[in-house]
């Protein structure tokens, strides 16, 4: 429950200043928040149906680009913070389609909710809650997402015990994640910059693809995407800055956190 709390203060703080520090903000934050996205695979006329209030950098890849939406279906977000992923969504499935976002800290709900009125995105529903109780009915989802929010849960084999329960019969899942291709120092493991950073809490890949099978998904593919840009010696997010600082060796952990795109089905 500690962990939980210090994630959602630190995350309430980035909804009402969004000024680099979260997870994966790298060195793209702020005003570069647009072209940190482009680095992630958002494509130019992906960003421009996204409001720009919705983009606080802090993805990791770009899970819409894998989850081959189709109009009419209903899209789950765990952690779904500003909405980013969301809005894109709701531009895929439609006006007869339905996207869920489901974020535990209440700025980010509230910030999202303001940015669907003020835009007058009718088919998206945020809703404040955790991703390891999910308030979504069972069998109700065609597709979930998450985008660099798995790693922050203490609980991540019963997320996708979640998962399992509120998609439907053939139903898939596109996440955007971090993930360790080596276990982490103790040191970085205990840090709470680390964590919120996105990095103490990443699994080993091997763990993160039992978690997923375990779960009852099947026909599960974990991609590498690229190495992490979290452990920047040069980064310019408060957090990460905090992270290097504790280390003696950053270029070497550096290229121990990778970014991954997990696909599965029910």
């Amino acid at each position: 429950m500690e962990t939980k709390k210090v994630v959602r203060e630190a995350y309430g703080k980035i909804s009402k200043n969004p000024k680099g520090s979260g997870c994966c903000c790298g060195r793209s934050c702020g005003p570069e928040a647009k072209q940190y996205a482009k680095s992630l695979g958002y494509s130019e006329k992906e960003l421009k149906v996204i409001p720009e209030e919705a983009n606080l950098a802090l993805g990791c890849g770009n899970p819409t680009a894998i989850a081959g939406l189709k109009a009419g279906e209903v899209v789950l977000d765990l952690g779904s913070g500003a909405g980013f992923d969301c809005f894109l969504a709701a531009t895929q499935v439609g006006p007869e389609g339905k996207v869920i976002g489901v974020d535990m800290t209440t700025e980010m709900v509230e910030r999202a909710r303001d940015i669907a009125q003020k835009r007058g995105v009718r088919n998206v529903d945020f809703r404040l809650g955790e991703i390891e109780a999910l308030p979504v009915a069972d069998a109700s989802v065609d597709v979930v997402l998450s985008n660099c929010v798995i790693n922050l849960s203490p609980d991540k084999p019963q997320v996708f015990r979640e998962v399992y329960r509120v998609l439907k019969d053939g139903g898939r899942i596109a996440v955007s994640d971090l993930a360790l291709t080596k276990e982490l120092p103790p040191k970085l493991r205990e840090s709470v910059a680390a964590y919120v950073g996105c990095v103490g809490g990443a699994l080993l890949v091997k763990d993160y693809e039992r978690a997923v099978k375990d779960s009852g998904l099947k026909d599960v593919k974990l991609t590498v995407k690229s190495l992490s840009g979290c452990i920047d010696p040069d980064t310019k997010d408060p957090l990460a800055k905090a992270v290097v600082k504790s280390l003696k060796d950053a270029e070497t952990l550096s290229q121990s956190v990778i970014s991954i795109y997990v696909e599965a089905r029910k």
